[in-house]
């Protein structure tokens, strides 16, 4: 039995180019679920043109892309609301805890997380740079940093045969 849960949650996004690009980090991660709030992506989604295609991998037949009205209201009974923002007060990413079961909330391309979801959260984190980071990059760093704190075993080679690029037969000489 899975014991871990691990959902992105998204504040309206407007980009589907970073829709993918999360998409993708989903799949690499191994995340159950992808919600999203608002319109805007629906409406960029839906114009061809407006769209690369970031999730390469196909994450997304998968992996559930799920418009909700409310994140908060979507979250599972036992789920944390972890938001990621960079909000006065949160906790630097590299100091946070990740709790076993988790929704991170992530703020919209041009906006933030509202007061509202941010006094609903178990926790408030931020990735400490300078600037503001790419919504699609602030996805996989989270991520990233998830696994590499948790005690989950990764299998060197095999995981990176599964993983790699079919084009990609290099090794380290031994």
């Amino acid at each position: 039995m899975k014991r871990s849960y691990v959902s992105i949650g998204l504040v309206n996004p407007k980009s589907p180019t970073n829709v993918g690009g999360i998409m993708r980090a989903a799949g690499c991660y191994r995340v159950d679920s992808v919600l999203f709030t608002g319109k805007r992506y629906l409406l960029a989604a839906s114009n061809g043109n407006a769209q690369y295609n970031t999730d390469t991998k196909g994450a997304s037949q998968q992996i559930p892309l799920t418009a909700v009205e409310s994140l908060v209201d979507s979250c599972p009974v036992g789920v944390k609301i972890i938001c990621v923002d960079l909000v006065e007060g949160a906790i630097p990413l590299p100091e946070f805890e990740h709790p076993e079961k988790a929704i991170y909330v992530f703020g919209p391309e041009d906006g933030t997380i509202s007061q509202q979801v941010i006094n609903k959260a178990h926790a408030v984190v931020y990735v400490p740079t300078v600037g503001c980071m790419n919504l699609a990059a602030s996805v996989n760093v989270l991520l990233y940093d998830r696994l590499s704190k948790s005690t989950q075993t990764i299998a060197n080679d095999e995981l990176i045969r599964e993983s790699r690029d079919t084009n990609n037969r290099v090794r380290v000489k031994k």
